[in-house]
């Protein structure tokens, strides 16, 4: 060791290390052969990563990572933890955050029935406010750029006859922010989602009894001024039976393109098949005392759905009625269960199978993700429907292809159920991986009546399911939570970036995790509910929240700080004189 340098504890090392960089190091002297050791030692690095982020041993370092000391510094630098700017032009609950794909613009939705537009600079500006209330609207709650950052789609609550609501979607052009059409939306938790450029698709939903009913799916021209009798400007794209009360929701496309070049494969079998240095492995949990006692909850079941089979639907409905009135079928069937019995009777025949090979062929391949219900109201299922290249476009009959009789319904190509309340989904940037914030249900619980469902857990369980295989991958996440009951339970927005996954809360604050250790990050706090939250597209170390408390706040990076700054930061106190007692 050089002389008269000290011997320093490691503790000390790692809060050199955390609090300073090389040129820190050299500012107060304390390069010598021990640091330049240590700074060397992948061991060291290695065993305070798992000890500091509570990693499980098993888990690998991430495939894209040079060394452990870069990624331990990778994850404490690059974090989007630091309040920057926090914007209260809103005068309500902000719902909702989305970016433009170019990352220069972002726009958010509120309870004060605006949409406002900002610039996303050095330091963030309005640049545009459009007030709905002239259209009947109580709020805005979601939004979505198209492709090209040329349109941007809002969903809103729409107030019709006799204070009915229900849900409509407003086209906006970004070049002068003008309002070029309107659809009726029903439900308004739909939300609406881009299909392509110019077309997006929005839902309607018609009554067929108490608790039964049809959600049609709808392909919408955003130009809907032009009115040309050789032109639609809408088109059927699906129509669904629903049962026991519930409803086609919270509407997305993933895009099959990319998915065999992923951003990040988060199946470690897949990972040791593109590496060979990379072990296979089990992921652990967040501490190493979980990890040494698991307990998962109920796993996802995740199944394809069967071609319809059985006898015709008009003789099963007959030999139903016959044995009510031979006294064959229980008496304590009541009226509900009599309606989803004739229901599931009558569409067994009339619906069109399923696409017999879901995973996608090619890379034109599109998924409609939606979430929905065979048992209660409450969502509790994700369904997954491709959309084949002749139906992205609104050309042809406005009720899309002629169908038979026994091909009414369009039946769904895939299921996810996911056992409990469903209150947020998202994709990953190369829309390979959805991510599902759910609050589960009891293990055990029995459903008898539609419209009373389980009780639902305040933790709220993040899911991540691949895409391509259709598998869940890796465990739930942890750590935010929730406590509204079903009936008042609302969606809570999340967002994936390249290596990040942040969710909002109902416990105030946001969150970030990272997507392949699985490891809760930082916690960002707000005074109220944080309902949505926004990584840039291109620069993930930039994240945005939005709370009940009426303002979104902006997070950037350690890192990103220094640069804007041009300063590094300062060593905190304690350590400084720590050093001074050692040169004393």
């Amino acid at each position: 060791m050089d002389a008269g340098c000290p011997r320093l504890p490691d503790t000390v090392l790692f809060e050199i290390f955390l609090y300073l960089d090389h040129a820190d190091v050299l500012s107060v002297g304390l390069v010598c052969q021990q640091w330049r050791a240590v700074a060397r030692d992948e061991f060291l690095w290695k065993e305070l990563f798992y000890r500091y982020y509570r990693v499980s041993r098993d888990v690998p370092r991430h495939p894209g990572a040079v060394s452990w000391y870069d990624e331990f510094q990778r994850l404490y630098d690059t974090i989007p933890c630091v309040e920057v700017q926090a914007l209260k032009e809103h005068n309500d609950q902000v719902l909702h955050l989305s970016f433009s794909h170019s990352g220069c613009l972002f726009a958010s939705c509120s309870k004060d029935c605006t949409v406002k537009i900002w610039s996303n600079e050095l330091d963030i500006s309005l640049q545009h406010s459009s007030n709905m209330r002239p259209y009947n609207w109580s709020y805005t709650q979601f939004s979505q750029f198209n492709s090209d950052d040329s349109l941007l789609l809002v969903s809103g609550v729409f107030v019709g006859p006799h204070n009915s609501s229900s849900g409509e979607i407003a086209v906006i052009s970004m070049e002068n922010f003008t309002l070029l059409s309107r659809v009726r939306n029903k439900p308004y938790d739909v939300f609406g989602c881009w299909l392509n450029e110019t077309n997006l698709i929005s839902g309607n939903l018609h009554r067929i009894g108490r608790i039964t009913s049809c959600s049609v799916l709808w392909l919408n021209n955003a130009f809907q001024g032009i009115e040309s009798e050789n032109v639609n400007v809408v088109k059927r794209l699906f129509k669904i039976q629903n049962l026991n009360a519930s409803t086609i929701r919270t509407v997305m496309v993933a895009d099959c393109s990319r998915y065999d070049s992923p951003d990040l494969l988060l199946d470690y079998e897949e990972q040791l098949a593109a590496s060979s240095t990379c072990p296979v492995f089990d992921l652990g949990s967040d501490s190493e005392e979980e990890g040494a006692k698991p307990k998962p909850p109920p796993e996802p079941a995740v199944q394809e759905l069967p071609d319809a089979v059985g006898v015709p639907a008009e003789h099963g409905l007959q030999q139903l009625f016959d044995g009510i009135m031979e006294g064959h079928v229980r008496p304590a069937m009541t009226e509900t269960e009599l309606e989803t019995k004739v229901a599931e009777l009558f569409v067994r025949n009339r619906t069109k199978p399923p696409e017999p090979n879901l995973l996608p062929t090619d890379s034109k391949t599109k998924y409609l993700i939606f979430t929905t219900g065979c048992l209660t109201y409450s969502p509790h299922q994700i369904g997954i429907k491709r959309i084949l290249p002749h139906q992205m476009t609104t050309a042809g009959p406005v009720l899309g292809e002629e169908r038979r009789s026994d091909e009414f319904f369009d039946s769904l190509d895939h299921v996810i159920d996911i056992h409990g309340h469903i209150i947020g989904m998202g994709l990953s940037p190369d829309h390979r991986y959805l991510y599902v914030n759910s609050r589960a249900w009891p293990r055990d619980c029995v459903i008898s009546d539609p419209m009373q469902p389980p009780p639902i857990a305040e933790e709220i369980d993040l899911h991540v399911f691949d895409l391509k295989t259709m598998k869940e991958v890796k465990r739930a996440l942890r750590a935010h939570r929730a406590y509204t009951p079903n009936e008042e339970c609302f969606f809570i927005f999340l967002d994936v970036s390249r290596d990040f996954v942040a969710s909002g809360a109902e416990d105030r604050h946001g969150y970030i995790w990272d997507r392949h250790y699985n490891i809760c990050l930082a916690k960002l706090q707000h005074d109220n509910v944080v309902n949505s939250v926004a990584f840039s597209p291109v620069e993930q170390e930039l994240l945005l929240t939005a709370s009940d408390d009426t303002t979104i706040k902006v997070w950037r990076s350690p890192r990103a700080m220094r640069i804007r700054q041009a300063r590094r930061p300062r060593p905190r106190k304690l350590l400084f004189s720590w050093l001074l007692n050692q040169k004393s």
